[in-house]
């Protein structure tokens, strides 16, 4: 199934994109970093870098995280981290709509799919 996808590069170090918000919709389903990462098949750092990656980014976090004791930490996303998920999602609908035909063109020129 074809989808398109949206990145936006802010400079040459900063961009964000679909696996990032996805860790946020993942971190906001499962209130943790850990569970998150387990639900994406993504190591628990790997998951915790991109995080801190997203939280610098802005000049407000978009997740909101405490220490745990004997049952783990938390994660909750900000206000600003929804808006910033509904933000993504909006564009990426608005784009998708508005280039639905020619990834359609794109489509209909595609070679058959090897069998390998």
């Amino acid at each position: 199934m074809t989808r398109l996808t949206i990145r936006i590069d802010f400079d040459a170090a900063r961009q964000i994109g679909h696996g990032k918000i996805r860790l946020i919709e993942m971190i906001d389903q499962h209130g943790s970093i850990s569970g998150a990462a387990r639900a994406m098949d993504m190591s628990y750092r790997r998951a915790w870098l991109l995080l801190a990656e997203v939280n610098g980014m802005f000049s407000t976090p978009a997740v909101a995280t405490r220490l745990g004791g004997k049952g783990g930490g938390t994660a909750t996303l900000t206000p600003f981290g929804r808006g910033l998920v509904n933000l993504y999602r909006q564009i990426e609908t608005a784009t998708g709509k508005r280039f639905a035909q020619r990834v359609g063109e794109l489509e209909r020129n595609l070679a058959p799919a090897s069998k390998s």
